[in-house]
């Protein structure tokens, strides 16, 4: 997708690009609004000022659309949608031990049910020993510090998908 293609796509084909980046629906509206954007980087930095101004509901609303770190069966079904841009988020996890794997999904499920959502780590490039050793960190902070601390990966996560959607015919 080329930026002018993004800028002249229909609002309901927008929302559907949009919301492979991120699936919180007022943030989806918000950026089909924004359009048109002079360049890549005018995408990003308006997606950082509309996430700014989304609240806990939408960071909520955004986390579900992601898979368990770890859990490769749900980031298939349940993630069809995104799997093209979301590929290779998780690649870190592809050469772990068993025992890390496990302690991963022991912890994740701990998190869950102390936070009543999934831990949220922008995972590109981390091993999943160092995504482990970031949970267990966070996993006992408190459940508003962990909606922040989530929400700060999450428009991570959406950037990098923002660029590597746009980056195949980048254009300036």
């Amino acid at each position: 997708m080329t930026l002018n293609e993004l800028n002249t796509l229909s609002a309901s084909a927008a929302t559907d690009w949009f919301q492979q980046t991120c699936a919180a629906q007022s943030w989806i509206y918000s950026m089909v609004n924004g359009r048109p954007f002079g360049t890549i980087n005018d995408v990003k930095e308006y997606a950082k000022t509309a996430w700014s101004k989304c609240g806990n509901e939408d960071f909520l609303e955004a986390f579900t659309a992601h898979p368990m770190i770890g859990d490769v069966d749900s980031l298939r079904k349940k993630f069809a949608n995104t799997k093209t841009i979301a590929s290779g988020e998780q690649s870190g996890t592809a050469g772990a031990s068993e025992a890390t794997l496990l302690t991963l999904k022991e912890a994740n499920q701990a998190y869950l049910e102390k936070h009543g959502f999934i831990f949220i780590i922008c995972a590109t490039g981390l091993s999943a020993e160092a995504m482990l050793s970031t949970l267990q960190a966070r996993l006992p902070n408190s459940t508003d510090e962990e909606i922040r601390n989530a929400a700060q990966e999450q428009i991570k996560i959406t950037l990098l998908r923002i660029d590597k959607a746009l980056a195949a015919k980048d254009e300036h």
